[in-house]
């Protein structure tokens, strides 16, 4: 069975749920494994009064019984702290004077680049909260509780996940020569989950710059897949290229406007010879075949599948469209010009989305391992993983 997941829940309903099935039984799993990356997700600099009132923590409702996982669909509630002040707003009853649209907190003046306005529209709602509710990144809380069982599952099949930012505001943040062993720690150490601290220094200068303004910044985290085994995904049909399934996956996260593989945009702007990986001989280098590229500019994915090579993929994310000093727009009501919205938000939420992007990274890799490996169970599918290893490492040399 594939690993799919689906998500409920409004920004400030009375929760979110995140089911998430195809599991293997036998998977180490505590409400600590998510919670650490439902925590993640809320820090960095820039974040608004939202990251103050939640604690996200997960509850287990299925497929889990004494700290493993079942085979059957996983069901996780993260409450929403913030519902006890907007439980007349969000009310599932109707309440007197619903008919006039008389709720507090309409909206009626849709913010640009937001789902408020093609959402009305599409839907035929009078009030826009009836979209953005949904439409908030508030969304993907449910949605790294799904991927942190993933990334569960990927560890126990040596694969880590991880990721740091690498350009907010204008300012490029410098890649080390050498990434840290542990690139996670390395990254949620700092403010901004950045690795250069010069640049660091510049970016939160721009957040306070831009927070003054009543302005928004947006930027580019870079995720990081060690471990995984040649061989994911396929090159045969469209749907199963691994490098289509992730791009679909990083580009559903709110504000997420590009991805790229490896290099990127720049292989277009330079020769054959300056894009494509050489290869040689790696004794001992099992998940790759024995071979090694002598660079690694295709991200790990050639084709469609993965190479033994780390899996390197950047994810752009615009600024954020609630904007403290308002764009124009138009009121709904009565089709006059007028500020849009100011709903409470952040300045910046790019090192958030670099935890969001692991998850969706982890959900898709997991998907391809179990679609590769099979097994109904952890034991049946890392006997599979091992036995595909042995025969991979003996094809060349």
């Amino acid at each position: 069975m594939p690993i799919r997941f689906t998500t409920a829940g409004e920004s400030h309903g009375p929760a979110l749920v995140s089911i998430l099935e195809g599991v293997p039984a036998g998977l180490p799993l505590l409400a600590e494994h998510v919670n650490a990356d439902l925590a993640r997700r809320q820090q960095g600099y820039g974040r608004g009064r939202r990251m103050q009132i939640e604690r996200d923590e997960v509850e287990f409702l299925s497929g889990v019984r004494a700290g493993e996982a079942l085979g059957s669909p996983l069901a996780m509630l993260i409450r929403n702290r913030d519902w006890q002040n907007w439980q007349e707003i969000m009310d599932p009853a109707p309440r007197e004077g619903d008919a006039a649209g008389a709720r507090k907190r309409a909206v009626h003046r849709p913010r640009p680049g937001h789902a408020d306005l093609s959402g009305l529209l599409k839907y035929d709602r009078d009030d826009a909260r009836d979209i953005l509710e949904r439409a908030s990144a508030r969304e993907t809380t449910a949605r790294v509780a799904a991927g942190a069982v993933c990334r569960r599952l990927l560890a126990e099949c040596g694969v880590s996940v991880a990721s740091h930012l690498v350009h907010l505001g204008g300012v490029d943040a410098q890649r080390p020569a050498e990434m840290p062993a542990d690139l996670n720690a390395a990254a949620d150490a700092s403010p901004l989950r950045t690795l250069d601290a010069e640049a660091e220094r510049e970016m939160i200068a721009r957040i306070d710059a831009a927070k003054r303004e009543g302005n928004t910044l947006g930027g580019v985290c870079e995720v990081v897949v060690d471990g995984l085994p040649v061989g994911l995904g396929s090159h045969v049909s469209w749907d199963r290229r691994l490098d289509g399934r992730l791009g679909q996956a990083m580009l559903s996260i709110p504000a997420v406007k590009g991805v790229e593989v490896g290099i990127g945009f720049e292989a277009a702007r330079r020769s054959g010879a300056e894009v494509h990986d050489e290869i040689a001989m790696a004794p001992g280098r099992t998940r790759s075949g024995n071979v090694r590229r002598l660079t690694n500019r295709a991200g790990g994915l050639e084709g469609g599948m993965t190479t033994g090579e780390p899996l390197v993929v950047r994810v752009a994310m615009k600024p954020i469209s609630t904007l403290m000093r308002p764009l124009g727009t138009i009121d709904t009501q009565t089709g006059e010009g007028a500020a849009a919205v100011a709903e409470r938000s952040d300045v910046t939420a790019v090192p958030a989305m670099g935890v969001i992007a692991e998850a969706m990274a982890a959900l898709v890799l997991a998907d391809a391992m179990v679609e590769k490996f099979g097994g109904d169970s952890m034991v049946e599918l890392t006997r599979n993983l091992e036995a595909y290893l042995t025969h991979v490492a003996s094809r060349i040399g």
